[in-house]
């Protein structure tokens, strides 16, 4: 509970909370309200983003260039090149940044921004097609526009009907549509969102391979089928892996030999002191492909209730050895 809670007076907390409530209807209202008005300017514009060779240049002043920003961020990050430009920077080298084959995105409430109102006839000049989201058609952005997308609303939440807040709502969630229609009509995949995105969650579960994260080389625990049990557990110690493959002569996998096996063979009283490592391996161990993604070699290793995987090339030969701990670190997991 917030320090000192109590004493904000009942009538005073009642407002806010009908207030919250309020905004909340207001806000909604002005975003249903979009539907009714989406048609065929809006199927126009994906079209033109789609046939633009450059990018989209999102441009708007005060709360609306907040928003602009969130927008061009969005596109970018669902495969459609984009970036933001500040109108009062524009006027100031910042047109340089736009080029004829990009398409500019102008968003204002009013659509008579005066620092827009400036830079309209040297885009006009510059041939970039221009798409107004504003809420006045009369407006000189929405005249001088190629298409107009009608982002009007009754009324801001604020209740001195001054402050922008139902306006830019309405203003992000048709900035959201666009980019949905967008990447559908790209066929945007999650793979695609993962590369643009290598730094989070997602990007490392759907980049991250198995050859990227695996042991390789001398840090591989490995031994000949007929390496003797000392052989084996020393192989197992020196590699730290918990495990060691048994390999034939050209490398293929026979079996695995693991921290658990040792475990379940002493407490049988097996005389394991003159066994060979084909005698006590396990055979058919679990396997995963050098390519495989890191994230399925965790999901193998979670359902199968194991720790390490021994990893093979397309020849069944053993190339790399995988744990959780390498998962862990790799932050996959």
């Amino acid at each position: 509970m917030i320090a000192n809670a109590s004493r904000y007076p009942e009538p005073m907390a009642q407002r806010a909370i009908a207030l919250a409530h309020e905004t909340f209807d207001i806000e909604a209202a002005a975003v249903l309200g979009l539907k009714g008005r989406v048609g065929d300017s809006f199927a126009q514009v994906v079209g033109m983003v789609l046939a633009t060779r450059g990018r989209v240049v999102v441009m708007g002043m005060g709360k609306s260039g907040h928003i602009g920003r969130k927008i061009a961020a969005t596109l970018a990050s669902t495969g459609t090149p984009a970036m933001f430009v500040h109108p009062a920077e524009a006027s100031h080298g910042d047109l340089g940044m736009i080029t004829p084959v990009d398409l500019v995105l102008a968003i204002s409430n009013s659509g008579e921004s005066t620092e827009m109102a400036a830079i309209l006839p040297v885009l006009k000049r510059l041939g970039a097609p221009l798409v107004a989201m504003t809420g006045n058609p009369q407006s000189t952005m929405a005249v001088h526009a190629d298409v107009w997308l009608d982002t009007a609303v009754d009324r801001e939440a604020c209740p001195l009907n001054l402050a922008p807040t139902a306006s830019t709502t309405a203003q992000l969630a048709l900035g959201d549509a666009l980019a949905v229609a967008l990447l559908d009509a790209r066929g945007f995949k999650a793979e695609d969102f993962a590369r643009s995105h290598p730094g989070g969650v997602l990007g490392r579960k759907l980049l991250t391979h198995v050859s990227d994260v695996m042991r390789v080389g001398s840090a591989v625990p490995s031994v000949s089928p007929g390496a003797t049990f000392m052989e084996l557990m020393r192989e197992m110690s020196a590699k730290g892996l918990g495990a060691t493959a048994v390999v034939d002569g050209i490398g293929q996998v026979m079996g695995i030999f693991t921290d658990g096996d040792l475990r379940r063979l002493v407490e049988l009283g097996t005389d394991l002191r003159g066994k060979s490592a084909q005698e006590v391996m396990r055979r058919a161990p679990f396997t995963v492909d050098e390519n495989a993604l890191a994230v399925d070699a965790a999901d193998l290793m979670e359902s199968n209730r194991i720790t390490s995987v021994l990893v093979v090339n397309a020849d069944g030969r053993l190339i790399g050895a995988l744990n959780s701990n390498d998962l862990m670190r790799a932050k996959v997991i």
